[in-house]
């Protein structure tokens, strides 16, 4: 999942190329050196002959056995005339190395870790997706000095919204939040069905437009709808997800439907698995109606359907792999959606298609039956109407997950009892002011604040742990060559490729660089929380890498540019985020939800039927 924050680019990832980053105690896929690149390549066969054409024709120090250019860890301007195997040893930044040794090293290559390396592969890499086998080094993004008392699991203190009634209107049902929903069930003033009826006729009437839906779960749907009416009748509640419709991101398996991963390799693939989190939500009574576009192989937007679109500029495209469920629940096509994050997927589409979102703290999800980029990166969190509704859902699908070993049972405080008056809240630089004032009239101690680190690499460590992660889970797939079908060559064809030349050591290396990283950021943390922007690419990277939970906040619009007409609707959104360190999920969200009981941004609907008399686009809805 590699990304960019500008309107055109989106990754699980959401990440520029020059940059990514990670830390200590994380798994380590089996790396090949450039040795089994080559070997496997047929280039050891003609090793020999040719290093020694050319060392016969070539007589320098090195090829003397004497260590060779004056800096040992800058190759010879002469390397791109070597041999195919002497240039590997360039690709990994060892030409301090003599010609005995290289030899040496060949030979041990060829003679000891080729053989283990097929071993492996033979054991774990069979097939792709890393849905099986996960490493046994696992990432704890725990912070042991802050960490919380243990608590028994508490029931969330809910607010009861008052007076609802069923709106007139579909549209007006569509866009009310997961309490709202509930409440219409539960007083009998609407049913599962209908409720479902009205999203799957949204779904089939706007998914084509945004190009943001994969599949309609239609039966399942109607079948979970009329248990979940069948329970209330029988005055037996299971929540407030009782009866609510959703959708899930298209890395997430659900059997007897596709699991496609967005990919063309994989677009009829039907995986007899329940995943986690369908598990989770499925028990707590609500209702599947959708599978929602993945960026293909959860890298931007881009699958093997088209691109997925923003509702709030239908030309502009929504960014990040988790672009599905924020254009899904931005359009009221679901009420609620779950998306991944691996690097800035779910930040990244939050704030272009103006939704809240909760990245929350790595380790509260559990990932069995999901695809996987990152074992030391990759998090499931909610698309969501409000920051109520993202509590109800966290609620609803934290906890330890028996075949996930990374996953936590964290301690999950109630956002609604925290007296925010007692926190103090820290501001970037580049954090949307008017959600400082906000929080300071309610009585908030509001400071500016620097997240301190001196770690100079931060988005080359992202960079590395992802895409050596990555390949690990997809090495069959890229020796196959089915990364040649993939849809965007540009994306993940050319990070795994390079990351053949990342060796286990520098991997390693890297993740040691990730330790340094977390122990300075858990320093310099002298806040409950801070404010900043959402989609700051060096900020999605420390937070990932340290693995801390932020809420993206709608904080309002501005024009967009090249408006087609002076009387268009669309907008560009403007979002925050409220970050906290580990584990305290409940105090971003509580901040955050101090928020929005008193502004309204996240209430507004974007323009996709109602754009302006001179505003055209080239699919309207309308047609449909």
């Amino acid at each position: 999942m590699a990304c960019y924050a500008d309107s055109e680019k989106g990754g699980d990832v959401f990440c520029p190329i020059p940059a990514r980053s990670v830390r200590r105690s994380l798994h380590l896929p089996m790396f090949v050196l450039v040795f089994t690149l080559l070997l496997n390549s047929n280039c050891v066969s003609s090793y020999s002959s040719g290093y020694w054409d050319f060392t016969s024709s070539n007589s320098t120090d090195m090829e003397r056995g004497k260590l060779g250019p004056k800096n040992p860890s800058v190759c010879s301007g002469k390397a791109k005339h070597l041999p195919v195997c002497e240039c590997g040893f360039k690709m990994l930044d060892s030409c301090f190395l003599n010609k005995n040794k290289m030899l040496e090293i060949e030979k041990g290559a060829n003679d000891f870790n080729i053989p283990i390396i097929r071993s492996n592969r033979k054991l774990v890499a069979s097939t792709d997706g890393g849905l099986h086998n996960p490493s046994c080094l696992v990432f704890n993004s725990a912070w042991k000095a802050q960490q919380l008392e243990h608590e028994p699991n508490k029931k969330l203190n809910y607010p009861s919204p008052d007076g609802i009634q069923r709106p007139k209107s579909d549209e007006d049902t569509a866009f009310m939040s997961i309490l709202e929903l509930g409440q219409l069930l539960k007083a009998n003033l609407i049913t599962s069905v209908e409720l479902t009826g009205i999203f799957l006729k949204r779904l089939k009437r706007y998914g084509p437009v945004l190009e943001s839906v994969v599949t309609i779960t239609e039966e399942l749907a109607y079948k979970q709808a009329k248990e979940a009416d069948q329970l209330l009748a029988e005055g037996k509640y299971l929540g407030p997800l009782h009866g609510i419709p959703y959708g899930l991101k298209d890395i997430i398996a659900v059997p007897n439907y596709t699991t496609t991963w967005g990919s063309t390799s994989f677009k009829d693939q039907v995986l007899d698995i329940e995943a986690w989190v369908y598990k989770r939500l499925k028990s707590a009574g609500a209702v599947l109606v959708a599978k929602l576009v993945t960026g293909s192989l959860a890298y931007d937007d881009i699958w093997f359907g088209g691109r997925t679109r923003n509702p709030w500029n239908i030309e502009e495209y929504s960014t990040g792999s988790s672009a599905g469920p924020a254009s899904c629940t931005s359009a009221g096509l679901v009420p609620f959606a779950i998306g991944s994050e691996t690097s800035g997927s779910i930040t990244y589409p939050a704030s272009r298609c103006g939704v809240t979102a909760l990245r929350p703290t790595f380790g509260a999800v559990g990932r069995t039956g999901v695809m996987s980029i990152a074992e030391s990166l990759d998090k499931l969190g909610p698309f969501c109407r409000n920051c109520v509704d993202c509590v109800v859902i966290l609620d609803a699908i934290r906890g330890k997950d028996p075949d996930d070993a990374s996953s936590r049972d964290i301690s999950f405080r109630d956002p609604f009892s925290v007296d925010i008056t007692k926190l103090t809240v820290g501001y970037l630089e580049d954090a949307e002011m008017e959600v400082v004032h906000v929080l300071q009239s309610k009585g908030v101690n509001m400071v500016p604040f620097n997240l301190s680190y001196t770690v100079d690499s931060v988005q080359g460590i992202l960079n590395f742990t992802m895409d050596v992660e990555m390949l690990a889970h997809f090495d069959k797939w890229q020796r196959s060559n089915l990364d040649d079908e993939y849809e965007a060559q540009d994306q993940w064809p050319i990070e795994l490729r390079r990351a053949r030349a990342i060796s286990a050591v520098d991997y390693f290396q890297a993740q040691r660089a990730r330790g340094i990283l977390i122990q300075q950021v858990r320093e310099s943390f002298n806040v409950d929380a801070f404010i900043g922007n959402a989609t700051d690419w060096e900020k999605v990277c420390v937070g990932n890498l340290v693995g801390f939970p932020v809420v993206v906040v709608p904080t309002g619009f501005k024009k967009i540019s090249d408006a087609p007409s002076n009387d268009t609707r669309r907008r560009t959104t403007i979002t925050t985020g409220i970050y906290a360190p580990p584990d305290r999920d409940h105090v971003a969200l509580a901040l955050a939800i101090a928020y929005q009981s008193v502004t309204n941004h996240h209430k507004q609907r974007p323009p996709i039927d109602d754009l302006g008399p001179n505003d055209p686009i080239p699919e309207s809805p309308k047609s449909l």
